[in-house]
């Protein structure tokens, strides 16, 4: 489906310098801005890079696991996994979408980045003290796409990696050769495309895990351990840490890689400051506060108001051992909320799933269960530009108009407004626009009980994991009831939990999708039909419009102005689609730890920066701190 000429041309016009230069050598890659950082910065600006190496941390997990491999594709793993492996490059916390150096210490690439070269630092070693090779980062995608989860093929299948020598590997983009040859025949727009295109598949390479080869295969190629299964032994790793000891299921410990090769890079100074990470494992939330209120662990984020506004307290908050901090941030949120598996009746119908969204009482929940500490989320994009706002303007009516039949009607007339209710926790007029809604799609109140056309009640399961969604489901549940609807709560254990999810063996669902800092071709995955069959499109969305415009996103990747007006778009579709019954967020960290921590005197634009923290040695404790 072609784009709309007004975006092509946005696209053309903020693009067209590049079209003439020659290949660029970089030590920096960004995505939409110039990067903050200039070339020969030493250390970002929220970090100390004196800070004082040593000491332990406990962390919480909840839970349990039974695989120390994270790639697998099934199993459930530890927390800290992510401190295993390094990427060719890593982004800065303070920005969105540039990416420096790590593994990789400079790139190369054309113009329609039709493939880029990448060189390892000779310094870079696994945590073994091998070098790391250009080998390890061609074996670490080929591994990914051929074992490792079915998204990453769809996504990445057809790129090349040729390995050139020791230091240098080259990623060719599918379809590279064929756009060379016969580039005098392909217009500028559809240069651009092919361009949009391979931006982001350049950045899954060089934000993919690189892996040392020689632990998954010997010199003779044969397979050492399945990546594919759950691996029972910790792995060799490239990353800062390595996994020291552990109780399976119950407990594990990280080190700190003492002669980590990269500790003094630029975007690793500062950083990865404990010797020991260690996370015990409880049962649940409630367990593991317990815990945390005998001392039994050193950081808590804390995510109930009702727990931050009653129960923290006690002898070790009233002895100053534990500090409990609201620190206020402007971070893009993700959508928490109650998603429709929308592959099953009811809910493939939108009335029902926009009907079945006024018995969300937000007003009534956040008086009395959140101590208002909550605001209704109503954007897939919220806290950032990219969210929708009033009416669509000409530019994002002009995205829409090739769908505009897949397009729900309101889209284009009314803005997107979730039910606003008194806080009684009345909710009859809300209630009324749902039974309307249900009416219209074939469903009648009768003698207390909504039915279809066959006399059958609706009937549902919502799927949960822990206490704390079965206290905010019940009063969601209670004011179906009152209408005739019975929505069963059914909490399971991590491990079904993930089971039935990747099954998509659920009528509802309470989840999170993490937050979209700028659109970017992720959203395929959770949105595109082609996805479908894949865990990470939730709702079971196939859709023509939403296709159209992920689809559209992953082509105009680098055009700010465009992705701005596409963002928008899709937000609007997404919300009048009802797909998610949106839940809230909070623009503050609530979090309590134990006082023995110092803190850069800069927080992280757009994180809490805990990996830049240290233990406090003696020594240093008469500097003081500045609080994060």
């Amino acid at each position: 489906m072609n784009i709309a000429p007004v975006l092509k041309w946005l696209f053309v016009m903020a693009m067209a310098p590049a079209l003439w230069a020659q290949t660029v050598t970089a030590t920096r890659f960004s995505v939409l801005n110039e990067p903050k950082y200039a070339e020969g910065f030493t250390h970002f600006d929220y970090v100390n890079p004196r800070a004082p190496k040593g000491g332990s941390i406990t962390l919480a997990a909840t839970g349990t696991y039974d695989n120390f491999h994270a790639y697998a594709l099934r199993g459930h793993r530890p927390g800290g996994t992510e401190y295993l492996y390094d990427s060719l490059m890593t982004g800065s916390e303070d920005e969105i979408g540039v990416y420096y150096p790590l593994i990789a210490e400079k790139i190369e690439y054309p113009d329609d980045l039709s493939s880029i070269i990448v060189t390892i630092n000779p310094k870079a070693r696994d945590q073994g003290g091998q070098p790391i090779t250009a080998e390890d980062a061609a074996f670490s995608f080929r591994l990914l796409d051929t074992k490792g989860v079915p998204q990453f093929h769809l996504y990445y299948g057809g790129i090349e990696a040729v390995v050139l020598d020791e230091h240098r590997v080259r990623f060719i983009m599918p379809g590279a050769e064929e756009g060379e040859s016969d580039g005098s025949t392909e217009t500028e727009a559809d240069i651009q495309n092919r361009r949009a295109a391979n931006l982001d598949m350049i950045l899954g390479m060089l934000s993919m895990p690189i892996f040392p080869k020689r632990f998954w295969v010997d010199a003779a190629g044969n397979e050492l351990h399945n990546f594919s299964e759950p691996l029972l032994e910790p792995p060799l790793g490239t990353g800062p840490y390595r996994i020291d000891k552990y109780v399976m299921g119950q407990q594990l410990t990280l080190s700190r890689v003492k002669d980590y090769w990269a500790a003094d890079l630029p975007s690793r100074a500062g950083y990865y400051n404990i010797d020991e990470i260690t996370y015990d494992y409880y049962r649940d939330e409630g367990v593991a506060f317990e815990a945390f209120k005998a001392g039994e662990y050193d950081i808590r984020v804390e995510n109930s108001a009702r727990r931050w506004a009653e129960d923290y307290t006690g002898k070790i908050f009233d002895s100053g051992r534990v500090v409990r901090r609201e620190i206020p941030h402007e971070i893009p949120q993700g959508m928490q909320g109650l998603v429709f598996n929308t592959q099953r009746p009811p809910f493939t119908d939108r009335r029902v799933r926009e009907a079945l969204s006024y018995f969300l009482d937000f007003e009534w929940m956040n008086k009395n269960l959140f101590y208002n500490q909550y605001t209704r989320t109503r954007s897939f994009f919220q806290n950032t530009e990219y969210a929708a706002r009033g009416l669509p303007d000409s530019l994002e009516i002009a995205v829409l108009e090739p769908v505009r039949d897949a397009v729900p009607p309101e889209v284009f007339t009314t803005e997107f407004r979730l039910p606003v209710n008194s806080g009684s926790g009345d909710i009859r007029d809300s209630a009324r626009k749902a039974v309307a809604l249900l009416k219209e799609a074939g469903w009648e109140l009768k003698r207390g009980r909504m039915i279809d056309s066959g006399g059958a009640q609706m009937s549902f399961e919502l799927l949960i994991n822990d206490v704390s969604s079965e206290r905010i489901a019940i009063p969601v549940q209670r004011n179906m009831a009152k209408y005739g609807i019975e929505m069963r709560i059914r909490m399971v254990d991590d491990s079904q939990y993930i089971n039935r999810v990747r099954n998509r063996d659920f009528d509802m669902l309470s989840w999170v999708m993490s937050a979209s800092e700028y659109p970017s071709p992720d959203l395929m995955i959770l949105w595109h039909s082609e996805h479908v069959n894949n865990t990470w499109n939730v709702a079971g969305v196939m859709d023509d419009a939403v296709d159209y415009l992920t689809e559209s996103i992953a082509r105009y990747q680098g055009d700010k102005a465009a992705l701005v007006t596409i963002g928008r778009a899709l937000d609007r579709v997404l919300t009048w689609n009802y797909y998610v019954i949106p839940q809230w967020h909070i623009a503050k960290y609530r979090i309590a730890h134990t006082d023995k921590f110092g803190f850069p005197a800069e927080r992280p634009t757009y994180g809490l920066g805990t990996d830049t923290w240290w233990v406090k040695p003696p020594a240093v404790e008469a500097l003081g701190r500045v609080a994060p």
